[in-house]
């Protein structure tokens, strides 16, 4: 049960995040690839400092309730427009349905669009409902059908 109260503040992640965001990951993927530590700790590092990526965090008063990931990445079409992409998106399940989630990717797509790119594009697995209904809520329409192809071992989720 939450016992933090407030409003979230959406920021960047830091170093000191680790952890909690490794906690909302485990919900976003419960059977998700282990890997060690150090691997973790370096990968982690390699995002913090990688130029167009931002990690966001929805802080409860010292608790991470929310994460995604937003990425900018450059383009040569649309006049030079970047693109955005969003991913590994999820609150925790106790912080559902407070508009935290909303207020994350508010402030996502705020930044993507204040950063100059002309889309911001978000994948959901084809069978999870009520994160299709979240996100339309939010603006997103499905104008375009995803694709993708999975590296061995690393089968799809719906």
């Amino acid at each position: 049960m939450p016992v933090s109260t407030g409003t979230p503040v959406i920021r960047s992640a830091t170093k000191e995040d680790f952890q909690g965001l490794c906690a909302l990951y485990a919900q976003l993927i419960s059977d998700d690839i282990d890997a060690a530590e150090k691997l973790q700790h370096e990968t982690f590092d390699q995002i913090l400092a990688q130029p167009g990526v931002n990690l966001l965090v929805a802080d409860l008063n010292g608790e991470l309730v929310a994460t995604c990931m937003l990425v900018i990445v450059p383009n040569i079409t649309r006049g030079c427009a970047p693109f955005a992409l969003i991913e590994n998106v999820v609150t925790h399940a106790d912080w559902r349905g407070k508009g935290i989630g909303r207020a994350l990717l508010e402030s996502a797509t705020d930044t993507a669009f204040a950063s100059g790119s002309f889309k911001v594009m978000l994948l959901s697995g084809a069978a999870n409902k009520d994160a299709h209904r979240f996100y339309k809520d939010l603006g997103f329409a499905t104008t375009k059908t995803g694709f993708e192809m999975r590296a061995p071992g690393y089968p799809a989720r719906t």
